[in-house]
């Protein structure tokens, strides 16, 4: 019985990385993103819990910009219990082109998949993933997002198949919480 169990569950722990997700669409970026347009400050509003960001209480913003080798710097922060963390960051594309799926690296040898997901024709918004659906952030110009563009950034997200059950969102100042 105890094989069986453990049989079982070690199928059970297999079945994602095996592709049987099939019925998931596949995770894709937008067409084009235009990165003097996306450079400047963003507000989180929400994310899926990530253990690098465990600390962060609200006030989370990322900052980027443009470098002269055309790469960007990332710079994130967040209110902790003693003050601010701060995260400096770099990240380009990997095929000097398709700039939405970029990587991202805080310090080496790690980087992770950026891909800006969905993104308002004015550049009110974005949503930020990875292929495999483990990270996603929805950003904001401002520190709030109006009922009507927190749906269509939520609904960017699920039409690719996040499971938006796992979004929490983030305090922001003077923002009441939802």
């Amino acid at each position: 019985m105890k094989a069986t169990c453990r049989t079982i569950a070690l199928i059970a722990c297999l079945l994602p990385a095996t592709g049987i997700t099939a019925d998931l669409p596949e995770v894709r970026s937008v067409p084009t993103l235009d990165l003097a347009r996306y450079a400047g400050k963003w507000y989180e509003i929400a994310a899926f819990p990530m253990f690098f960001q465990r600390n962060c209480l609200g006030d989370t913003t990322a900052e980027y910009s443009l470098r002269a080798d055309g790469e960007v710097t990332v710079d994130n922060r967040c209110r902790t219990e003693s003050g601010t963390d701060r995260a400096v960051g770099r990240a380009w594309a990997p095929d000097g082109k398709d700039n939405a799926r970029l990587k991202v690296s805080f310090f080496w040898p790690f980087r992770s998949d950026y891909w800006v997901i969905g993104l308002d024709e004015d550049y009110r918004w974005a949503v930020v993933g990875n292929p495999n659906r483990k990270y996603l952030w929805i950003l904001s110009r401002t520190p709030q997002l109006s009922e009507a563009e927190l749906a269509r950034a939520q609904a960017a997200a699920s039409a690719q198949g996040y499971d938006l059950g796992a979004l929490r969102f983030t305090a922001q100042p003077g923002v009441v919480s939802r």
